[in-house]
């Protein structure tokens, strides 16, 4: 897949948890173009409320460690109402069993950064739609 791939998210949404600024201004600044509706949470705690308030977001992108509340400790919670949402577990601090336990904890793909733009538009899109 090269960076010509166009993605039309228009009448779709997504969450993303991420406490660092920086990385939720890249990837929205990235997701521009799709036009897909963003929500932000800058931790877990937010991230839970978020998706309460609007259940019908189409599928989160979850760092695991975030102040207040961790991704993983999120995901349990939108798992205990939602088993269907896509969540992607995203993280900086890569450890080797990182993604086996995301994946117990309720997570659907998992996703080391930093990521190329390319590949992280094509995890999104083979789970939202």
């Amino acid at each position: 897949m090269d960076s010509s791939t166009t993605y039309d998210w228009e009448h779709k949404s997504i969450l993303i948890a991420d406490d660092e600024l920086t990385n939720f201004i890249i990837i929205d600044k990235l997701l521009q173009k799709t036009g897909i509706k963003v929500f932000h949470a800058e931790n877990g705690e937010q991230a839970v409320k978020i998706f309460n308030e609007n259940p019908d977001i189409n599928v989160i992108l979850m760092d695991i460690r975030m102040p207040e509340m961790g991704g993983l400790e999120a995901t349990k919670f939108i798992r205990s109402v939602n088993r269907n949402t896509p969540i992607i577990a995203f993280t900086a601090y890569a450890l080797s069993d990182d993604e086996a336990i995301a994946l117990e904890f309720g997570c659907d793909d998992y996703i080391s950064k930093p990521v190329r733009p390319e590949f992280l538009l094509k995890k999104i899109n083979e789970h939202i739609t």
